[in-house]
């Protein structure tokens, strides 16, 4: 499975693709950090986002993307602007029929490092050792888009079992319920 990993973010957005093999086996194809002008319009910086990732999808061709979940944080314009631009990603992604996953800062920790509450120091350094990189990835941003992207791949295959279970238990409530209505 081929994942692209996004740290979303107005100033800087990580991205990243790497490929995964058998058990927790990945591999780093790509990684970068797109940047953005804080004093550039956010149309504009979107529009630089969104040419960017669009380049991304056409290239690469993952098979699904993981994006970081926005979280209530203190600063609501870095909040907005974050989940502006995953809307953006994640629209570039539904054009082209590829499937969106996001996950949360803290569940992306707890898949790469053991810790949800790990800081990005730790983040980074478990990133370089799981993918045998030669130095770490920089900026932070970089690393954490690696992060997401093993985290889904160790992630997919209980998210592909949750999802099998629900279509099946959905099933299971409308024989049900067709049982019940025959009888009255």
């Amino acid at each position: 499975m081929r994942v692209m990993g996004v740290d979303p973010g107005l100033t800087r957005c990580g991205l990243s693709v790497i490929e995964s093999g058998s058990g927790r086996q990945v591999i780093a194809l790509d990684v970068d950090v797109v940047r953005t002008p804080s004093d550039q319009p956010l149309h504009k910086r979107l529009l630089t986002i969104s040419n960017a990732v669009e380049h991304w999808l056409d290239t690469h061709c993952p098979d699904v993307l993981a994006i970081e979940r926005v979280f209530a944080n203190q600063n609501a314009n870095t909040a907005m602007g974050t989940a502006q631009a995953g809307g953006v990603i994640a629209l570039a992604a539904a054009r082209r029929d590829i499937d969106v996953h996001f996950h949360t800062p803290s569940e992306v920790k707890a898949a790469v490092t053991g810790n949800g509450r790990a800081d990005k120091a730790q983040v980074t350094e478990m990133v370089t050792r799981i993918l045998a990189l030669q130095a770490k990835p920089t900026p932070a941003d970089a690393a954490d888009a690696l992060a997401l992207a093993i985290c889904h791949c160790w992630r997919a295959p209980m998210i592909a079992r949750m999802a099998k279970a629900e279509a099946m238990a959905a099933e299971q409530r409308r024989t049900y319920k067709a049982k019940l209505k025959a009888a009255t």
